[in-house]
């Protein structure tokens, strides 16, 4: 069975990239539960939990942090993140290479996981991408500074 998150890193299926060095991407969710849904992922193939080394899942955690702080200050205008790893298919996990959810959220969104799953469209999400790829950029700025 090919993985569509391996077929994303080798560029053969498709995805909207936010981020990308040598060891990690970051593309938005085909279903979004908000704009600017983000997934992270190593580019080394890992199931869940049980086989990724720590130090993998730990530059999940980084790049994840870039993002939701990306969220923050771009125009997305997120006054917070759900951050996520689902583990497993008891834990809803339904791609099989272990990811991370970066989820922008907004005061009163009244996001509901749960019902979020029946409503996942981002209406702009190449701006979304935009968005968080200016975010990214004005983080780099600052850091640098």
């Amino acid at each position: 069975m090919t993985c569509v998150f391996c077929s994303i890193v080798t560029g053969a299926a498709p995805a909207i990239r936010i981020h990308e060095d040598d060891d990690y991407l970051a593309f938005l969710d085909i279903r979004p539960f908000t704009r600017g849904h983000t997934l992270v992922i190593p580019k080394r193939h890992t199931v869940d939990l049980t086989d990724t080394p720590p130090d993998t899942l730990a530059g999940l955690t980084v790049l994840g942090q870039r993002i939701a702080k990306a969220a923050r200050v771009s125009g997305l205008h997120a006054d917070g993140n759900n951050i996520a790893i689902n583990d497993g298919k008891a834990a809803f996990q339904s791609v099989f290479h272990i990811h991370l959810h970066v989820v922008p959220r907004r005061t009163g969104d009244k996001l509901s996981f749960a019902k979020g799953l029946v409503l996942r469209r981002d209406p702009d999400r190449e701006e979304s991408a935009r968005l968080l790829r200016a975010g990214l950029a004005r983080l780099e700025h600052t850091a640098q500074d």
